[in-house]
């Protein structure tokens, strides 16, 4: 399984990928320079123009678009160019327009532009009355060209049984890795190397400058988070106010953000299973022994999964885990798994079918978007961790020791491992001279443990905790005193705490 986070909008489940991690190593990077010594752009404009309606869903009538050519290599500008999408919903207030808001959902590998599309399920209605919200599809995603496409079939590449006992599936594994590389190095391999984190973090300087403004407002989610990071450890000068929700920690390579995540999601299962057996009501009862049970239904699936349909995947080991997951993100989600494991006990596998798709975002007419290759894609390129299928494997104990249950699922594949783009590892984020930087945490985060969240806040120079009880990835929107706090510090630049309770 491919650890996806999410993001959680203010009113409506409306689920996005998020990230997986970051590095303090700069040895690989392009950047030969310190993340401060880098000079803003200037200059530049937008022309925005009417956005047509094109059937999309938006409760927005006023959106302003426009696209924005940027440069595959910030130091070789002639190799080519990536062109972004842009959308802008105009702040409700002209006469208390403070200026733009950069956003952005997560990832890597979702568009950003949706969410001035859909604003007032994202954010509060005074931030909306106050700033024009910017968002865009970062280079390689969303409707920005050119952008990451390799497959179509995901449970081609994504349902082979994670924990093999075979040499067959032991190579089922690595064949369907290799088959992924090659198929996206065959349809995108021009701009693999192009996509990083470091370069998208220079896009939203260029994205400012272009906007004519020196100093901007951003808030991000999720990987948003440590995009937000690098940018402002990059362009500390142009940081008027940043609000990063659900961080991963900034320290932590592949293998430690990894362990982090595996242990986030652990904590959250555990807790899901141990409702279900003190409730009687729960569809997972299981006579008070839902962990049993859940042991159990694993062993069976793994023995003989369950066919839904025979033009899909039979629903194994894999399909349950990654169904697992995608209810850790929220406990609104944990009704649904209960009758999912319920039903799979009887037989019918189609509830953890429909978790596995709602995680990989398939579409009601079987297709999918590209969030998922461009994940992998900038994932990849920002930290590949593990260099060889020995070393991936190698890790398989730390896995288990704090993730017994869903260890298998987060220590299996081998995507970054054989990568055929060179790295380009994220810079040092250090956040120095931005000022302070708000960074949300929440107690019950499975994809952004509280630990990862606190250690962004550590990491940066001047990092300020909003700490927010709620089962769920990402706090803003959770409870009236989060929203309160990030809005003032947003609105006004001006933050009185060193860590705050909601």
């Amino acid at each position: 399984m491919i650890v996806l986070h999410r993001k959680i909008p203010l009113i409506a489940l409306f689920l996005i990928i998020s990230a997986c991690g970051g590095s303090t190593s700069s040895s690989d990077s392009t950047f030969a320079t310190t993340p401060s010594s880098l000079t803003p752009a200037t200059g530049g404009t937008i022309k925005w123009k009417s956005c047509t309606t094109d059937g999309t869903s938006s409760d927005e009538s006023d959106l302003k678009c426009a696209n924005l050519k940027v440069p595959y290599s910030y130091s070789d500008p002639g190799k080519g160019e990536f062109t972004l999408k842009l959308v802008m919903r105009p702040a409700n207030i002209k006469s208390e327009r403070i200026g733009s808001l950069l956003v952005n959902p997560g990832g890597p590998g979702f568009g950003g532009s949706f969410i001035p599309e859909n604003a007032t399920g994202y954010l509060s209605s005074d931030l909306l009355d106050r700033f024009d919200v910017v968002g865009w599809d970062p280079r390689g995603t969303g409707e920005s060209t050119p952008y990451v496409d390799c497959i179509d079939n995901y449970d081609k590449y994504f349902t082979a049984d994670p924990s093999p006992t075979t040499d067959e599936q032991k190579q089922k594994l690595i064949n369907d890795s290799q088959a992924f590389d090659d198929a996206c190095q065959k349809e995108s391999g021009d701009i693999l190397p192009y996509i990083s984190t470091n370069a998208t973090a220079r896009d939203m300087d260029t994205i400012r400058a272009a906007l004519g403004e020196d100093k901007i407002t951003y808030f991000g989610f999720s990987y948003g988070s440590e995009l937000g990071a690098t940018w402002a450890s990059m362009f500390p000068s142009t940081v008027r106010a940043a609000a990063l929700d659900g961080a991963a920690d900034p320290t932590a390579d592949y293998i430690t953000g990894g362990l982090q995540q595996a242990k986030g999601f652990e904590n959250e299962l555990t807790k899901f299973l141990a409702a279900c057996s003190e409730n009687k009501k729960c569809k997972f009862f299981n006579n008070g022994d839902a962990e049993g049970a859940y042991d159990k239904l694993m062993e069976d699936l793994d023995a003989t999964p369950l066919v839904v349909s025979k033009n899909r995947a039979p629903v194994n080991t894999s399909i349950m885990m990654t169904a697992v997951s995608q209810a850790m993100y929220t406990s609104t989600l944990w009704p649904d798994l209960e009758t999912a494991l319920a039903n799979a006990q009887k037989g019918d596998g189609s509830g953890l079918l429909a978790l596995y798709d709602s995680y990989y975002q398939r579409k009601s007419d079987g297709t999918y978007g590209n969030e998922l290759e461009a994940f992998l894609a900038i994932s990849c390129l920002d930290d590949p961790g593990p260099k060889s299928v020995e070393e991936v494997d190698s890790f398989l104990p730390e896995f288990q020791k704090v993730a017994p249950r869903l260890a298998d699922s987060f220590a299996a594949g081998y995507w970054c491992a054989l990568w055929p783009a060179k790295p380009d590892t994220r810079i040092q984020i250090t956040g120095k001279g931005a000022g302070p930087i708000v960074v949300v945490g929440t107690t019950g985060d499975a994809a952004t443990p509280l630990a990862s969240s606190r250690k962004m806040a550590d990491t940066l120079e001047d990092g300020r905790l909003i700490v927010v009880t709620d089962n769920r990835h990402t706090g803003y929107g959770s409870n009236e005193c989060v929203i309160s706090a990030v809005d003032d510090y947003l609105i006004t630049t001006k933050v009185s705490f060193k860590e705050k309770a909601c």
